[in-house]
Parts: structure tokens; C-alpha cells; sequence
């Protein structure tokens, strides 16, 4: 399910999936993303977490909420993302 956006038929992928951590700022939501990769050499499966602000327009989504989120322009300094959907 690759999309692409209208103006430039960039290919953006599925986006990143996370979890809402924190919902206390206008317009922007953390969102941690857990992955779930094997060691190189041990073969042992590790989770690695990293957070990302969201730019969430409406405020709709709160703490606790999956979401599914896209790459977008820089809306700030850290703001990369946007939330697209609500998963669960």
C-alpha cells in the first residue's frame, strides 16, 4: 500500500505506527514507535523505542490512542509528522 503524494508522485510508504504518549501541547502529540529488530551477532530479538511529535490539526486524538502517522514537511524545530488515522 504505497501512496504517493499529488504534487510531486513522490513515493511516502505506509508511514510509522506508535502509541500517543504525551498530548499536552497545541497541535502536537508524542508518539512513541516501538521496533522490533534481531542483534546482528547474539541473534536475540531486541525492541528499540524512539519518540516523534506529530502534528495532530484538530486535537482530536488523546494519550493512549495508536495512531498511524506520515512524513510531511517541517511543520518546527522536532515536528516531522503528521497523524493521518486512528488505529485502535
Amino acid at each position: 500500500m504505497e501512496t504517493k503524494t499529488q504534487k510531486t508522485g513522490q513515493k511516502i510508504g505506509k508511514g510509522l505506527q506508535g502509541k500517543i504518549l504525551s498530548h499536552k501541547m497545541d497541535k502536537t502529540a508524542v508518539v512513541l514507535v516501538s521496533t522490533y529488530k534481531k542483534h546482528p551477532k547474539y541473534g536475540k530479538f531486541i525492541v528499540h523505542d524512539k519518540k516523534f511529535k506529530a502534528h495532530d490539526e484538530k486535537n482530536e486524538y488523546a494519550a493512549g490512542d495508536v495512531v498511524r502517522m506520515m512524513p510531511c514537511r517541517p511543520m518546527s524545530k522536532e515536528k516531522r509528522f503528521t497523524i493521518v488515522e486512528k488505529i485502535r
